[in-house]
């Protein structure tokens, strides 16, 4: 059902799960103790009533398909999968690295490119208080 959308609706669907996945991310700070699914999918819920064209495009009968959830589900975390899977890059590596230390903290460890964004914004966020 999910593979019959027209390609920009599926192309809406994965970013609107990327988006509302690193912004609950980043409201818990990306500690990983801290994530409860039904809280992210509530999260993702909001989101794509609020922010997402496709969501009120679709036909409300497609959307009270339970294949259609199950697709949707697996979808999700697909997505997820990809956020955490795709590695920080060395220039994002480099400037966490500079950033604590002129603020003075230990190493910060990051494990995908979206929690590295979120320690630079962090990062800077705070260089900026400390002037």
């Amino acid at each position: 059902m999910l593979k019959n959308l027209p390609h920009g609706v599926k192309i809406s669907i994965a970013r609107s799960i990327t988006r509302a996945f690193e912004k609950y991310m980043n409201d818990i700070e990306w500690e990983e103790t801290k994530f409860h699914p039904p809280a992210f999918m509530q999260e993702w819920r909001s989101y794509i009533e609020k922010n997402s064209n496709w969501f009120h495009s679709l036909d409300e009968q497609i959307k009270s398909d339970p294949s259609f959830h199950e697709e949707l589900a697996n979808k999700i975390n697909e997505m997820i999968e990809k956020v955490l899977s795709e590695a920080p890059t060395n220039e994002q590596l480099a400037k966490i690295e500079t950033l604590a230390k002129e603020l003075n903290l230990k190493d910060i460890h990051v494990s995908c490119k979206a929690e590295a964004n979120y320690y630079i914004e962090r990062l800077q966020n705070m260089k900026r208080e400390n002037k």
